[in-house]
C-alpha cells in the first residue's frame, strides 16, 4: 500500500512576515478569512484529518504549523473539542495557536462551546495585517506558559494545588464582582453618558466612541471602546510626532510606550474628559463582554504589545486587563514615571493578582482620579 504524499508549506515563504498555518474545515480558505491569503497553508477537511496531520508532520520531523485555523459548525463540535483535548494532550503541539472562525455564532450558544483551548475566536473579516500580529503575540504567549508550566512540572502532574484552586475561586469572585458592578454602573451613568455623547458632538467633527484594537490578557486581541477624546484621524499623525513622546527611547530598543505630552491632537472637551477619566466610561462595556476586569494591567494598543514578547516582559500579560490597576493608583501624577518602572508595576500585579488585591486598588482608585495629571 502507498502512503499518501504529506502536504507540506513551500519551501520558500511569500513573506517574512507570513506564518505557517493548518487551516481545518470544507471549501477555500480564502473565502472564510481574506487574510490567510498572505500566509502559506496547508489544510485538513476535518479535525480528525487535523490530528492525523499534525501526527505525521512531528514524527516525520516536518516544520509544525505556527497556529491552526479552523471554520466550525454545530457538527464540528465534538470533532473540535476532542481536537482541542489533543493539543492540549501533548507538548509538542501544545505551544500551537487555536484560532477559530465562527461567523454563525455556534461557540456562543448552548453547550457547543469549549470551556478551555481555543485562544482566539474571529466573527467577522480581519484586516491581512492584523491577522499576522494576532498570531505572533499568541504564539508567544503560549510558548512562555509552556516553558513556566515545564518549569513547574505542571505538565507531568495535573493535580491542582491550594494555590491554583485559590487562584480559580478567586477568579470567579472577580468575574462576578465585575459584571455586577459595570452593570450597575452602566445603569447609573447612562444619563451623564448620553450628556457626554451631546457634548463630544458639538465640540468637533467625529464619532462619539474611539475604538481600536488592544491587546490584553493572554495577548488576547478584543476592540477596545471610550469616549474620543480626540481629532478625527488622530492615530494616522502618530508616526510624525515620535519626537515629542514622553517615554523616551533606551539604549538598548525604542520606546515601548507612546504618550505625547502636551497632545494637540485632543479637542478641548477631549482634554476635560481625560482629567476627569469620564472618557473610560465606556470600557465597563468590555468589562461586562469580558474583555477586561474592573482591575488589572492597561490593555495595550497592538504596536505596543508586539514590543513587550520577551520573556521577562511578556509576564504582564499573565494579568487580566484592567480599567484601573497598581501603576495608576502608584504613579498617577508622575510625570517622569520611565516604562520600566510601569513594566514593573504591571509584572508586579501580575504575580499577585488575587481578589483581596484588587478589593484594595479599587479604594485606592478614586484618590487617583481626582489628581491633575495622568500617567
Amino acid at each position: 500500500m502507498v502512503e499518501a504524499v504529506l502536504p507540506h508549506y513551500p519551501l520558500q515563504k511569500k513573506s517574512k512576515d507570513a506564518f505557517r498555518i493548518l487551516f481545518v474545515g470544507c471549501g477555500e480558505p480564502g473565502d472564510s478569512l481574506i487574510a490567510l491569503k498572505n500566509h502559506d497553508l496547508i489544510s485538513a477537511p476535518n479535525y480528525y484529518q487535523a490530528n492525523i496531520l499534525l501526527n505525521r508532520l512531528h514524527s516525520q520531523s516536518h516544520q509544525l504549523p505556527d497556529a491552526v485555523i479552523g471554520l466550525i459548525c454545530r457538527a464540528d463540535a465534538k470533532g473540535l473539542r476532542d481536537f482541542i483535548s489533543f493539543l492540549k494532550g501533548a507538548t509538542a503541539f501544545s505551544g500551537i495557536p487555536l484560532i477559530i472562525i465562527d461567523r454563525k455564532g455556534v461557540l456562543s450558544r448552548g453547550q457547543a462551546r469549549p470551556v478551555k483551548g481555543i485562544d482566539e475566536i474571529i466573527t467577522g473579516e480581519m484586516a491581512p495585517g492584523k491577522l499576522g500580529i494576532k498570531i505572533a503575540l499568541l504564539k508567544k504567549f503560549k510558548a512562555l506558559k509552556l516553558q513556566q508550566s515545564l518549569k513547574r512540572g505542571q505538565l507531568k502532574n495535573d493535580i491542582p494545588n491550594a494555590r491554583q484552586i485559590l487562584y480559580k475561586t478567586d477568579g470567579v469572585f472577580k468575574r462576578v464582582m465585575d459584571m455586577i458592578i459595570s452593570l450597575v454602573a452602566l445603569i447609573i451613568l447612562s444619563p451623564l453618558m448620553l450628556v457626554i455623547a451631546v457634548a463630544i458632538k458639538m465640540d468637533s467633527k467625529g464619532p462619539v466612541f474611539y475604538k481600536s484594537y488592544r491587546a490584553g490578557s493572554n495577548y488576547r486581541v478584543f476592540k477596545f471602546i471610550k469616549f474620543r477624546t480626540m481629532i478625527m484621524e488622530a492615530d494616522n499623525r502618530l508616526s510624525g510626532m515620535m519626537n515629542m513622546n514622553q517615554y523616551t527611547p533606551s539604549e538598548k530598543r525604542d520606546p515601548v510606550f507612546v504618550k505625547i505630552s502636551n497632545d494637540p491632537r485632543i479637542t478641548r472637551f477631549g482634554k476635560f474628559l481625560r482629567n476627569t477619566s469620564l472618557d473610560e466610561i465606556p470600557q465597563l462595556f468590555n468589562v461586562l463582554k469580558g474583555d477586561m476586569s474592573l482591575v488589572g494591567n492597561r490593555p495595550l494598543p497592538l504596536y505596543e504589545a508586539k514590543t513587550l514578547t520577551t520573556d521577562s516582559l511578556a509576564e504582564r500579560f499573565n494579568a487580566p486587563a484592567g480599567i484601573t490597576g497598581l501603576w495608576q493608583i502608584s504613579k498617577r501624577g508622575q510625570k517622569e514615571m520611565s516604562a520600566e518602572e510601569r513594566i514593573a508595576l504591571d509584572i508586579q500585579y501580575a504575580r499577585a493578582n488575587s481578589f483581596a488585591n484588587d478589593l484594595q486598588i479599587m479604594l485606592k482608585t478614586p484618590k487617583a482620579m481626582i489628581q491633575k495629571d495622568n500617567v
